[in-house]
């Protein structure tokens, strides 16, 4: 499978990106991966490259840009419990950095590069995001309804920003939550909230899981989750997306 290393021009220099796509000539529909928290590494590209072997063009951005290439932050071969503590310490000023005002101007880069790259089909886009990853997914979403067609968040804080973001959702919606997150409460809290908006969706809660589970490098992987994430995530493109 076809990957590299490539550079997106953004109003405050350059992103690193990781991009994966089949290795069939044809153009093919464009995935925006946005990673969780700990970023570009080995887990991720296995993602993105499971996700290009479906049939898409899939775009993974270094988030964190504006501190340095990647990695900002240097971490362990697994993130254990015991690694976590000093590794949230440096991830989360970065997090906090990133504001919602950068987050929409990366956005604007990030989906102008995948759009216009040769190896993408014409036509709308999806994107999807682990953690932190899943909340910049759906701001993504929302400021570009006429372009989106579906947006995915996995064990992800979407409900951050209040219902109000999800009024300009016009993408099909798929939130896969960890048990260790959300509360059924809750739960029933958000989809209210999604339901209000008007918005297409499935929202559900995966049992036994706790934050992070679709990460295979870290204490929080949970295999069982990871396969029901694939299970949900390649319908829904499948769905929205032509060509997949």
């Amino acid at each position: 499978m076809p990957s590299k290393m490539l550079r997106i021009p953004t109003a405050d220099g350059q992103a690193e990106a990781f991009a994966a796509f089949p290795d069939r000539g044809e153009r093919h529909p464009g995935v925006l991966m946005y990673a969780d928290g700990f970023g570009i590494r080995p887990a991720l590209r296995e993602m993105a490259l499971e996700l290009a072997g479906h049939g898409y063009y899939v775009l993974v951005p270094h988030l964190f840009h504006r501190h340095g290439p990647v990695p900002v932050v240097e971490l362990p071969e697994h993130i254990g419990e015991e690694d976590r503590p000093r590794v949230m310490a440096q991830v989360m000023p970065l997090i906090q950095a990133h504001t919602a005002e950068r987050v929409l101007s990366d956005a604007d880069a990030y989906l102008r590069f995948l759009t216009t790259r040769p190896e993408v089909g014409a036509g709308p886009v999806a994107v999807t995001g682990y953690c932190i990853g899943g909340l910049l997914a759906m701001r993504t979403a929302a400021a570009h309804p006429g372009q989106v067609a579906a947006v995915a968040g996995f064990h992800a804080p979407v409900g951050a920003d209040g219902p109000g973001l999800f009024s300009g959702l016009t993408a099909e919606v798929y939130l896969g939550h960890a048990e260790g997150d959300m509360t059924p409460e809750a739960l029933g809290e958000l989809n209210r909230s999604l339901d209000a908006a008007g918005v297409g969706h499935t929202s559900e809660i995966y049992p036994g899981t706790v934050h992070g589970f679709t990460m295979s490098d870290t204490d929080a992987f949970s295999a069982s989750g990871l396969r029901r994430h694939w299970d949900s995530l390649l319908p829904l493109l499948d769905r929205t997306l032509a060509g997949g």
